[in-house]
């Protein structure tokens, strides 16, 4: 059944008549802000009236657009600053300065001071230009050889 009004004005009650039971609803009173401030839309940038002083957009669909366009700067940050770290990480595993202060170097460690590739090293080895001496799984090269190269 359908509530049955009570008075016309705002706040008066209503009463809600059902079979088993009988509800008494109040209207909420509309709230009265008298505030008409003109304002710019952060997203559209058209011209409105805002009703409060926090009111930021002209309507629900530039404030929808406008967390959305939020939401997908946010990620883009996040995948900027991940990607950032990761350079940050392979920087500090490449470290020339760990490489300068050993007298003896891997191939890989070899070829990051020269600024060749691993296969670079690899041919001057097997062609005789440096001598490498195996230790473990690795080749060991001198640091004097790979100074002569150059002299």
């Amino acid at each position: 059944m359908l509530p049955i009004s009570v008075g016309e004005d705002i706040g008066e009650m209503m009463h809600h008549n059902a079979p088993r039971c009988t509800i008494t609803l109040h209207k909420a009173p509309f709230m009265s802000s008298n505030l008409f401030i003109p304002k710019t839309c952060k997203h559209c940038g058209n011209a409105f009236t805002a009703r409060t002083t926090v009111t930021k957009y002209c309507g629900d669909t530039c404030a929808k657009r406008a967390y959305k366009a939020r939401k997908r700067q946010e990620k883009i940050q996040a995948t900027l600053t991940e990607d950032m770290q990761q350079q940050k990480q392979v920087v500090e595993v490449r470290n020339p300065n760990a490489v300068n202060n050993k007298d003896f170097l891997s191939v890989t460690e070899a070829s990051q001071l020269i600024g060749v590739s691993r296969w670079t090293i690899q041919r001057m080895i097997q062609q005789g230009r440096l001598k490498a001496v195996p230790f473990g799984r690795k080749r060991i090269v001198a640091r004097w050889q790979i100074e002569n190269l150059f002299n």
